[in-house]
């Protein structure tokens, strides 16, 4: 279900980009390179556990806080906010609470299937908010109605509906017009650019696009963003 809009008078505002960490699996590395991006630090309910073990302190700690465990709900005392709607993940919380340009989500795909396919569906419900998801490999994202990539000949780019949608691409080895788009129908996995601009125009916010995580910054570019910036230090915890 939609998150209820009633519940979320109370934005957490950033001038800045998020990073917005989950209970999956991730690394310092991980968040390294999400923080050298996106350097407001959220968690989302028990992602403080994996922050906590990394003695990072985010800025931050959003849902219904049924999975922080009481060793980072001490720590991080001051920073929690209280959602207590159970008709939403932690995930939609989050993205209904944050007011930032765009986030970087780490720790919410590649564990539990389940899981990782309510994100995946949180990403049409707030589609005005770019959100970009860190996988082991992968980047995965909501397709605006246009935009363009400046991708290598070869890399990977898989689109994946999550509804009826149709499209024109170029730059791709296999071109998508013409194409009726639906997750029980036509599905794009495994397309592959040609090598300099990719363009891709979409008829609804349906399209999931997934490339390989290298790519981030080329996906960042394509929304407008400029990402720049060395690798920042994350905040060491009390």
């Amino acid at each position: 279900m939609p998150p209820n809009p009633k519940l979320f008078q109370n934005k957490v505002k950033s001038q800045s980009a998020v990073t917005l960490v989950g209970g999956g699996a991730f690394g310092a590395r991980d968040l390294a390179h999400a923080l050298a991006l996106a350097p407001y630090l959220v968690a989302a309910d028990g992602g403080a556990n994996r922050l906590l073990a990394l003695n990072v302190a985010p800025r931050a700690v959003i849902g219904d806080l049924d999975s922080i465990n009481a060793q980072a709900r001490a720590a991080y005392s001051a920073q929690l906010i209280h959602v207590p709607a159970q008709d939403d993940t932690d995930f939609d919380k989050c993205l209904a609470v944050l007011d930032a340009p765009f986030v970087i989500g780490l720790g919410f795909v590649g564990s539990r299937m389940d899981h990782g396919l309510a994100v995946l569906a949180g990403l049409l419900r707030r589609p005005e908010l770019p959100v970009f998801l860190l996988g082991g490999r992968d980047v995965i994202f909501l397709a605006p109605p246009r935009l363009s990539l400046n991708l290598p000949r070869g890399a990977r780019v898989s689109l994946f509906p999550f509804g009826a949608v149709t499209g024109h691409s170029t730059g791709l080895d296999w071109p998508i017009g013409g194409i009726n788009f639906a997750p029980d129908a036509a599905i794009g996995t495994s397309n592959r650019a040609s090598g300099g601009q990719v363009t891709l125009e979409f008829s609804a916010r349906k399209m999931l696009v997934i490339l390989p995580r290298a790519y981030l910054k080329s996906a960042l570019t394509g929304f407008g963003f400029a990402p720049t910036g060395a690798p920042q230090a994350p905040v060491r915890a009390e």
